[in-house]
């Protein structure tokens, strides 16, 4: 018999204590695994999995496919799990079908927009200010993950040697450069903060820190909002369509695999289309227009 509430737990155990899942990840798993109990009974035979498993993604049919994605992904892992430890005697993730998303281009904004945005900040800068351009030059300057920017302490900074050494996921620590303006600036914020934290006492919350760059973005007129995902998304293509490399990218955004980094070329790729479109004379041939006599 299958006892899905001790599984899961088992699971979620395993998740954190040897894979090093984040939080969030951990609330992601915790939240689909549960809603296995609103269509299996807890105590079920092996010899029934098959039948539940089907009802269960025919729950899942009004949803988007991207959420359809995600659930059938965190299943395929915990059934493997289970399958790996001897929970179960069958395999079942392949059973499990995970519908194709198509991939979404990032927001990002334009090199252009990203000065403009950095000459919005005054000369003479207020601590909240300082502390304000130092999570813009973070996440634009060295390509953080806001958890990762939000998260800093003085200690993994080496001004000096302008580096940042940032805890990745999985835990996983690494040193990543930062640009000279970035050095400047958190050479500015050090003598001002004397907390533990870049940004205080504390780490800064991540919502706060969203609400920082959406005002900065208006302040900049910017046409579009902005959030922190985008500035990293900006980071990544500026590089790319300056001739970096597509290994080196991976390592300074801190991807597990390559796959993760390479949406960026369809991005560039779509930018230079725009370009020809935009610039090449065969780009915007005018129609001719039709006499009315």
């Amino acid at each position: 018999m299958i006892i899905w509430t001790d599984c899961i737990s088992k699971y979620l155990k395993y998740m954190d204590n040897i894979k090093s899942s984040s939080p969030h990840t951990l609330r992601s798993y915790k939240s689909d695994l549960l809603f296995i109990l609103q269509i299996f009974p807890n105590s079920m035979p092996e010899n029934d999995l098959i039948s539940h498993i089907r009802s269960l993604q025919t729950s899942w049919s009004h949803l988007s496919a991207a959420t359809r994605n995600k659930k059938a992904a965190t299943l395929k892992s915990f059934f493997n799990w289970l399958y790996e430890t001897g929970e179960i005697t069958k395999e079942i993730s392949p059973l499990i079908n995970c519908p194709h998303v198509p991939q979404k281009i990032p927001h990002f904004i334009s090199s252009d927009e990203a000065m403009s945005v950095l000459k919005s900040y005054p000369t003479e800068m207020t601590l909240g200010e300082l502390q304000d351009k130092a999570l813009f030059c973070l996440l634009y300057g060295s390509g953080l993950r806001v958890s990762e920017a939000c998260a800093l302490s003085w200690k993994n900074v080496d001004i000096k040697r302008r580096q940042l050494l940032v805890t990745r996921k999985g835990q996983k620590e690494q040193w990543v450069p930062m640009p000279q303006l970035s050095a400047e600036v958190l050479e500015k914020l050090k003598n001002f903060e004397s907390g533990e934290f870049i940004f205080g006492k504390k780490s800064l919350n991540s919502r706060t820190a969203y609400e920082i760059i959406k005002k900065r973005g208006l302040t900049a007129k910017l046409l579009k909002p902005l959030h922190p995902h985008a500035l990293r998304h900006s980071f990544a293509t500026h590089l790319l369509t300056s001739g970096a490399d597509l290994r080196s990218l991976q390592e300074l955004l801190g991807h597990h695999s390559l796959a993760a980094t390479q949406k960026y070329t369809h991005i560039t790729t779509h930018e230079l289309a725009r370009m020809i479109e935009s610039h090449h004379p065969l780009g915007e041939i005018k129609k001719p227009k039709v006499s009315r006599s």
